[in-house]
Order: structure tokens, then sequence, then C-alpha cells
């Protein structure tokens, strides 16, 4: 069945997490899936490792609060 793979930049945390998990499954769930068959994996990348634009987000952006660096 399902299987779920989300991407989020390094420090996300465990309680973030969780509440993808939690909240994913939910959607599969609601669309008829069983909840057993739903699988989700929450892959924390380090900001150096993850381009936008052609740059590293780690460069592009300041901060956690999503700010770009004008």
């Amino acid at each position: 069945m399902p299987i779920i793979h989300a991407n989020v930049w390094e420090g996300f945390g465990e309680e973030k997490a969780k509440s993808v998990i939690v909240g994913v499954t939910k959607v599969f769930v609601d669309l008829g899936v069983p909840e057993h068959a739903v699988e989700v994996v929450v892959h924390e990348i380090p900001k150096t490792h993850w381009g936008i634009g052609g740059e590293p987000a780690s460069e592009k952006f300041t901060g956690m609060d999503g700010r770009v660096r004008r």
C-alpha cells in the first residue's frame, strides 16, 4: 500500500514529524486506505544538500523562518 516520503529541512524535529505522520495517515484513511497499510517516512535533509534555484538553501535562506535573503 502507500509509502509516503516527506522531505523536510534538518531540524524539523520529532514532534512535527509525528504530526506529519498522523496527518498524512489520516488523509489516506479518509480515502479508504486501511490505517495499518499506510507508511510515512520523514527525511530530514541538511539545507546544504537542498538546492533551490541553483543555490543551496543554506545560502538562499537566512533561517528556519523561511525568509529569503536579499
